[in-house]
């Protein structure tokens, strides 16, 4: 009888990488490298998949909801990691994209025996976090870890939008989601291990999902990210670069207005463009969902 892991491209064993350990240290990152070549026109082809779960995960956020990620292991990593970075690039609460992987916050960095082949658990999960106004995202390199489908499945119980996103063709994750994303990215030079090509395809849609969503929620102007949040120094550098960008002002006067405006780049910019102060450039902000390029819109049309 042949193992159910035979039948999965994630599990199946690469003829290239055979006798591995024999290969010289450029030959392994020779293969390596000519192996995640792969990785982009796998993802090309899913793209109409893609835009599908963007566009929902925007209506849901405009409508006041929140978007989760849900995976174990290297996935779920993943998405603690898109979601962790979503505040400081785009000036979002903490809590509107999230990252849950299974075992919790200590699977970051160790590795939990057991936690990914537990559907109750990922039910559970779910009851803690997911609100009937919300969007959930189940990773799952193999697309059929437990944890995730048992997340997929209580989502679905209370009635949000699902997607999946798997690395093998007609993923069970797949045939229980609204919105299935497929990256068949084929077997891996280390068998099995899919923190290679099947987590870089998914690191790279990740991308595309939080981006793309928060450039449509007005978080970016052309190609600026005016909501970021001056933390740090370089984030304050960039701050004053992107007020200068779109205004026309020196440095020097970029930084008087970021500090009246206490960091908040749109605000800084609205003060500079309308000469107004910073509680009008709020309103205006607020008055809008604080969706910027709707606000520069109305600007140039006066």
């Amino acid at each position: 009888m042949t193992d159910v892991n035979d039948r999965l491209n994630t599990e199946m064993r690469n003829k290239k990488s055979d006798r591995l350990h024999n290969f010289s240290t450029l030959e392994i990152i020779e293969l390596m490298n000519e192996e995640d070549h792969l990785v982009p026109a796998v993802v090309k082809r899913a793209l109409p998949q893609i835009e599908k779960v963007i566009d929902r995960a925007v209506k849901v956020l405009k409508n006041g909801g929140k978007l989760f990620y849900f995976g174990a292991g290297t996935s779920g990593r993943l998405g603690v990691l898109d979601a962790s970075e979503c505040p400081p690039t785009f000036g979002v609460p903490n809590d509107l994209v999230n990252g849950i992987i299974a075992g919790g916050d200590h699977a970051l960095r160790f590795a939990i025996e057991g936690a990914e082949d537990s559907e109750e658990a990922g039910a559970a999960d779910v009851g803690k976090h997911v609100s009937l106004h919300d969007m959930v995202i189940g990773i799952a390199s193999s697309g059929r870890t437990p944890y995730v489908l048992g997340v997929i499945d209580a989502a679905k119980k209370l009635g949000v939008p699902t997607a999946g996103i798997s690395c093998n063709d007609n993923a069970e994750l797949s045939k229980l989601v609204d919105f299935p994303v497929e990256l068949p990215v084929g077997a891996e030079v280390i068998t099995g291990s899919t923190r290679l090509k099947a987590g870089t395809a998914q690191k790279m849609v990740l991308n595309m999902i939080s981006s793309a969503s928060m450039i449509k929620l007005g978080k970016v102007y052309n190609n600026l990210m005016v909501n970021v949040q001056a933390s740090n120094e370089k984030l304050r550098k960039r701050t004053l670069s992107i007020i200068q960008e779109l205004t026309g002002v020196g440095e020097a006067e970029a930084l008087h207005y970021s500090q009246q405006a206490q960091g908040d780049a749109r605000v800084a910019i609205l003060m500079v463009l309308l000469k107004t102060d910073v509680s009008q450039a709020k309103k205006m902000l607020e008055e809008k969902s604080g969706n910027f390029a709707e606000v520069m819109k109305d600007i140039k049309r006066e």
